[in-house]
């Protein structure tokens, strides 16, 4: 599998991402669902799921989120942070999330669309203590969940079209477009030459019809 960064920087990501949500929610006291929509509008998630250095490790999470809300805001005062002992659900939350991320390669984005963070802080209770491979297979499950019809499958039956039509059309065998439009098969990871065959019979770019675009 291939993962969103290099490997070496997923312990300082971890332990930046959980101070980012521990601080902002616990001492900054700004609701969970907010603050991730103010780490993606502001385009900081986005540097960080691509792994760039000066955030998953150049900085703190408390300093990436005084930058988020900073940016957000404007110049305000902001308290500081608070040491605790214990490890909060928000910081865990924040420290599983920056692995799920990482191992996955999903935009933060496409992940709080489908699972809000208020639903990963409420995992707290049965998973902080298990293995990060047991979140990360609840994490996947929640999100095929909440993924509805597949991009491939939305845009041909927008555009009036049988699976059996598209396939004569686009030459792509029925087969195929099956197991994508159920996700047995991954279409990001499909041929060039398949993506330009569908897109050209249906008329949207390649990149419409991949389920998690990273760039």
């Amino acid at each position: 599998m291939i993962h969103a960064y290099s490997e070496s920087y997923l312990s300082n990501a971890k332990n930046c991402l959980s101070s980012f949500f521990d601080y902002a929610i616990n001492d900054c006291k700004l609701n969970p669902d907010w603050v991730t929509a103010l780490f993606i509008n502001t385009g900081y998630a986005e540097q960080f799921e691509r792994g760039n250095p000066a955030y998953v490790a150049g900085m703190s999470g408390v300093e990436l989120a005084r930058a988020v809300i900073t940016k957000a805001y404007g110049r305000k005062e902001l308290p500081a942070p608070v040491n605790s002992e214990d490890c909060s659900p928000e910081y865990w939350a924040g420290w599983a999330l920056a692995e799920y991320q990482w191992y996955c390669s999903r935009r933060f984005k496409d992940i709080f669309e489908r699972i809000p963070l208020t639903k990963v802080i409420g995992m707290y209770c049965v998973y902080h203590e298990m293995d990060i491979t047991s979140f990360i297979n609840a994490m996947n499950e929640l999100y095929k969940a909440a993924e509805g019809d597949s991009r491939l499958k939305h845009i041909r039956e927008n555009r009036g079209l049988s699976q059996s039509e598209l396939a004569k059309q686009s030459g792509v065998n029925l087969r195929n477009i099956q197991m994508y439009e159920q996700r047995v098969n991954n279409i990001d990871k499909a041929q060039a030459n398949i993506l330009y065959k569908l897109s050209r019979v249906l008329g949207c770019s390649m990149e419409d019809l991949l389920e998690n675009p990273m760039m």
